[in-house]
Parts: C-alpha cells; structure tokens; sequence
C-alpha cells in the first residue's frame, strides 16, 4: 500500500554495508470551504482519509481546509465553525481538490474571484471532485463541460438547465469522468472518498475503512430510493380537468390506465392527449403512471408488513414480476433490498 518514490542503496567500499533510503509519498487533500457550507460534506471525505491513514499505518493522505482570503473561520449552514488552514489564493498545487456543497454555493456562483481561483487549483490538482451542491462551482468554472456529472437528486435539473453543456446524470451517487469525479448528496461524498481510496490503495483498504466507520463499501442502487415523491393533489392544485385526472391517479393507481383510457376520461384523441400530458408532466402518461404506481409502493414497503404480491396489488401492478422491474429501473434497486434499507427492522418480513 505504501508508495516508494525513491530507494537508494549506497554500498562502502571496504565492508558490505548497505543503506536503504525510502521516501514517502503522501497525496495531498485540500477541501475548499466557505460559509454556509454543509458540513458533512467536509467532515465525511475528511475522516474517510484520516481513516485510511490509521488502518494502512502510514500517513497516506496529507489533509488541508482553504479560504478565500484572510478568513481563518467559516460558518456552516447548521451553525458550527470550522478552522481554515489558509487561503486559497495561496495554494500553488494540491493531488486532490474537492469542492463540498451547501446553502452558500448559490452567493459564490456570482463571486468570479471565487470561481477564477477554484479553476485555477483545479487546473494545477491531479484530480477535482465535487460532493452534493459542490458541483454547481465546478459547473461556473467550466470544469464540468462535456463532462457527465452528478449532484443532489433536489438539484439535479437546476444543474442540467443552468449548464446544458453538462451531461447530468441524476441519480447516481458518484460519477467518475476522467480526472473529475462528482457526487450526489451530502453521505454520497463518504461514497466517493473510499472510490478514491480504493483507486489509490486497493479495494483491501477502502473495504477496511468502511468497515471501521461501519459503512457499506458499494451502496446498492442510487439517490432515487431518497428522491421526493409524487405529490398527491389538493383541492388547492386542481386548474383543469387534466389536474382532476393527474390526482385522481395519484390517489388511487389501480386499475386500468393505459393511453386510451386515460384519453377517453378526458374525451381526447390518444395522440392529442400524450402532446397535451407530455406539455404538463414532462414525461408520457405510461412513465408517470408507472413511477406512482412505484412511489405507492414505496409507501406500503416501508411499512415492512405485507407480502409482496399484496404490494404489486394495491399499487397497480400487474403481478409482483412487473413490479420488480419497474421498481428496479425508477429507484435503482429491487423492492425487496429497499424494504431492507428503508422499513423498521422489527417490521420487516421475510418476502412472499
């Protein structure tokens, strides 16, 4: 695990006395921080390190905080302070750069000294990442062009219209492209840190680390399994009839609700109601459809309690087959190994 730089062996005439040189190569980790930042974001790649550092026995990460300016303090969003080793302007190079998230991403997008001095680090860091809202500041820096990219699920289209030259991918917890990594919300930056080390020092050391913050080494499925809902309507939301049809499905998923059936309860042709559908939702009557069906069926899982044909039954699906493989393609993981993640342990049941 240990990198050697450089092994010299000097050999003195006159007797055979050998000297073994090694130089140890740390990598360097700077973090950049900032009120309003999240601090796990920071905290949790941090002891990702520290970690690797005190299971290898060897100081394989060099860790350092920067500012802009003189600031030696910031304030994060929950209110807790934090200790800055310099300034960013300072910084002539670092291994890794990683740029967190947090409420104050939105105020520093309009400060371009800010964007002009994370370009320029990045520009000199063998490798960049981003955890959570942090990609939004990579994003402004142009380091993101052409590049495919994540960031928290809440945030992801706001991502993709703000900077259409990112290929945005929502649901991933972490996304490697080339010496840029990105990662989805505030915990999904734990993910990326033991890739790192796991890229760094082996598979061996990362599984080691995890094991010592008591954290799984590859987290099965995406953000999907967090991402919000579909809303069901309020009496407030109702503008039209497609409104009333959009609720009533939302209230019950059951039943019959392909195209021409959906159409005829709105005496539409089937083309001109997917149009007008499409123009509402932003996706096809059959995808939305499919993903409350899926959402109501997150509900009933959590619950841990009924079998899993009763769950295909009441949230529209056809057989507990089909169930699975919508639920696979909108959250990411079998309706099985979300109940294990997502219901009370004492409520979950054995699946039939």
């Amino acid at each position: 695990m240990l990198q050697r730089a450089m092994s010299l062996m000097t050999c003195f005439s006159g007797f055979r006395t050998c000297i073994l040189y090694t130089v140890f190569m740390s990598r360097s980790i700077t973090l950049f921080a900032y009120d309003g930042i999240a601090m796990i974001d920071l905290v949790g790649p941090s002891d990702v390190f520290t970690i690797a550092n005190q299971r290898a026995g060897e100081a394989l990460y060099s860790l350092q905080v920067v500012g802009m300016g003189r600031i030696r303090s910031i304030k994060a969003e929950s209110g807790l302070r934090l200790g800055v080793d310099g300034a960013i302007q300072q910084q002539e190079s670092t291994h890794t750069f990683i740029v967190p998230g947090g409420d104050g991403v939105q105020p520093l997008l309009q400060r371009q000294a800010v964007i002009r001095q994370i370009a320029r680090l990045a520009g000199q860091a063998e490798r960049v990442a981003s955890i959570c809202t942090g990609a939004f500041l990579l994003a402004e820096a142009g380091l993101l062009d052409g590049r495919r990219a994540t960031t928290h699920w809440a945030h992801a289209r706001e991502l993709a219209c703000r900077y259409p030259q990112v290929d945005v991918v929502a649901d991933a917890l972490y996304i490697e492209a080339g010496s840029v990594t990105t990662s989805g919300g505030m915990a999904s930056g734990i993910d990326l840190a033991l890739s790192l080390v796991a890229r760094d020092h082996g598979e061996a050391l990362a599984r080691e680390t995890s094991q010592r913050m008591v954290l799984y080494l590859n987290r099965s499925g995406g953000q999907s399994q967090f991402s919000e809902r579909y809303a069901l309507g309020t009496p407030d939301d109702i503008k039209d009839s497609l409104d009333e049809l959009l609720a009533s499905i939302s209230h019950d998923p059951t039943g019959n609700l392909c195209n021409a059936v959906l159409a005829s309860r709105l005496s539409l042709g089937e083309r001109h109601f997917s149009r007008v559908f499409t123009q509402r939702t932003g996706t096809t009557p059959a995808r939305w459809v499919e993903r409350v069906r899926v959402d109501h069926a997150r509900r009933i899982l959590e619950t841990g309690i009924q079998p899993m044909g009763q769950v295909a039954r009441q949230s529209g699906f056809s057989s507990v087959d089909t169930l699975r493989q919508a639920f696979k393609r909108v959250v990411g993981v079998s309706p099985t190994q979300y109940r294990l993640n997502h219901a009370h342990p004492e409520a979950i049941i054995t699946d039939r």
